[in-house]
């Protein structure tokens, strides 16, 4: 254990063990996403008391916490993943029963928002005991907070967390298409590193709506760009290192005017009957809207229809 862990375990039982910890409930551990530094003090003094701890992956729990310099027993990590959820709560659930206490920790950030956890907490809920949160590192609103994508002060605030997309190209076209296109709010996707130029490009019908990309966040090689939808591809192929890391993917939010609701309504209506450019035009003089937040709009929604390629009218401007 380094030096700066044994003082900071130190630090974690000055500062956190006077609060009170149950017996009999589960504590859920947000654990760092990549800088071992990232971890509080909260969660390492939970992570030494706890009498078990539930983990996706016991080898990688184990190293993290030898990192730290705690050490727990193999019988002390419990399998609890994807595969087996269901089943393992229970195992979880019998242990919280006879008075222990139970960590759940994800491989990386915080269970239960895309890594497991949902199901074992709402086991352990339906069974009448208690689920701690300790709050910590997530990539999710780690990139939020560096993409300057969340707008507060429109109709359309917050975000949507979307996580993975489908796997299979159809299945992953017809999402984005059906539920991304649309939407007005920021967006939060996660991606592979061997799948993210296949996303890239699928998402290149949402043109020049912008989106972040941030990889290996909190890491050595982090990198936060922000490139119009369409440039996507392009930027990743820049450069081998783009592509490496695991990815979080922010759709900003569709640009709309003042009375978006009302200008998307009409726009909606007229790209349905008139040419592009006719319908553009149209809604602007109707709705006072921008020209060009409404030709972005409406683009990206023909680009988005399937099998309906881009007519001459749209790849002339």
């Amino acid at each position: 254990m380094s030096a700066s862990f044994a003082s900071a375990l130190s630090a974690a039982h000055e500062a956190a063990a006077v609060q009170h910890y149950p017996q009999g409930a589960l504590y859920v551990v947000a654990t760092p996403i990549g800088n071992l530094a990232d971890i509080t003090l909260r969660a390492l003094h939970v992570l030494q008391m706890a009498d078990a701890v539930a983990c996706e992956d016991t080898r990688h729990t184990q190293s993290l916490l030898r990192a730290y310099g705690i050490d727990k027993a193999a019988a002390q990590l419990l399998a609890v993943h994807q595969h087996n959820e269901a089943e393992a709560a229970q195992a979880v659930v019998q242990r919280l029963q006879q008075g222990q206490r139970v960590a759940c920790v994800s491989d990386a950030g915080t269970p239960g928002v895309s890594d497991p956890g949902a199901r074992l907490v709402a086991a352990v809920q339906a069974a009448g005991l208690r689920a701690v949160p300790l709050p910590g590192a997530s990539s999710v609103t780690t990139a939020l907070s560096v993409a300057g994508a969340v707008a507060h002060s429109t109709e359309h605030g917050g975000f949507v967390f979307a996580g993975f997309l489908p796997v299979k190209s159809a299945e992953r076209a017809a999402t984005i298409q059906k539920q991304l296109v649309a939407e007005p709010r920021c967006v939060v996707l996660l991606e592979a590193p061997h799948r993210i130029g296949e996303l890239a490009q699928a998402l290149a019908v949402l043109g020049e709506r912008p989106v972040t990309l941030a990889r290996e966040l909190t890491k050595q090689f982090e990198e936060v760009t922000t490139q119009p939808a369409h440039a996507l591809a392009a930027w990743l192929a820049g450069a081998p290192q783009r592509s490496r890391g695991e990815f979080v993917v922010l759709l900003h939010p569709m640009p709309v005017a003042a009375d978006d609701a009302e200008s998307l309504r009409v726009l909606r209506l007229l790209v349905q009957e008139l040419p592009l450019k006719t319908a553009v035009r149209l809604a602007a003089e109707i709705t006072g809207a921008p020209r060009n937040v409404l030709y972005d709009t409406a683009l990206s929604w023909k680009r988005s229809d399937a099998g309906d390629g881009q007519d001459g009218e749209e790849t002339g401007d």
